[in-house]
């Protein structure tokens, strides 16, 4: 049988640190490759480039996994920076959109992790809190370092009969790292998981025709210890 071709975007920095002796890389957290493979996908692995490019490589993948990195531009929904601008990478920001377009054009798949998740949401029109600690409320620690990667810290809720109640049930417990969410929903999405305090943690189209689905955690971060994550794997892979 054909195996699936799963794009996945990589993150890029300037400087790699001492180890790699500073030089620019291209980088992916390696929990997406080994996921896809582990589920029986082939990983097709994206570097940042020009916004020409994303029809020709969405043309030659079967779905498409937007990772996680960097805060998404404030600019893109209309909004003043309030973060540092090293924080953001605006050329992944319009790639990335790029490969959004192709794919919802191709009618492709697409499975948002974290920034992911954020970046698809703006694409269609929504916006983000830029700093969740400014929200007026008490929230849950979204930001869990140093707690280890593998260990759940908090609860969400998932909207039954969603794609993400096939994998996860009506609840589960997740990982969580970032200090930025969506605040309004993008045209198109629903929410279909939430933490306690009212984040959104998960989404899809309202259009079933269409195949999009976010998670605000990280199943990257942690499908080798829990069967529910290595399921969420297999479902992007096979079924989504």
């Amino acid at each position: 049988m054909k195996k699936q071709v799963i794009g996945i975007s990589l993150n890029e920095t300037e400087d790699s640190g001492d180890k790699l002796h500073h030089l620019p890389i291209n980088y992916l957290p390696a929990g997406y490759a080994r996921g896809v493979q582990q589920a029986g996908g082939l990983p097709l692995l994206i570097p940042v480039s020009g916004k020409e490019d994303a029809k020709t490589y969405i043309s030659q993948i079967d779905k498409l996994i937007l990772t996680g990195g960097q805060n998404v531009n404030p600019a893109l929904y209309g909004e003043e920076r309030e973060f540092d601008e090293s924080l953001m990478l605006t050329r992944r920001d319009e790639f990335e959109m790029a490969l959004i377009e192709e794919a919802i054009a191709q009618e492709k798949p697409i499975f948002a992790v974290c920034r992911g998740l954020q970046l698809l949401n703006v694409y269609l029109g929504g916006s983000l809190y830029q700093d969740l600690s400014r929200r007026e409320i008490e929230v849950v620690r979204h930001m869990q370092d140093p707690i280890p990667r593998e260990v759940p810290t908090h609860e969400v809720t998932i909207e039954a009969n969603s794609l993400l109640s096939q994998v996860y049930g009506l609840s589960t417990k997740v990982n969580s790292f970032h200090f930025q969410s969506i605040k309004d929903l993008g045209k198109g999405l629903v929410m279909t998981a939430v933490s306690e305090d009212g984040i959104v943690e998960g989404i899809e189209s309202s259009d079933p025709k269409k195949r999009l689905l976010g998670v605000q955690w990280h199943p990257d971060f942690y499908f080798e210890e829990f069967a529910h994550e290595r399921r969420m794997f297999e479902f992007v892979v096979n079924e989504l």
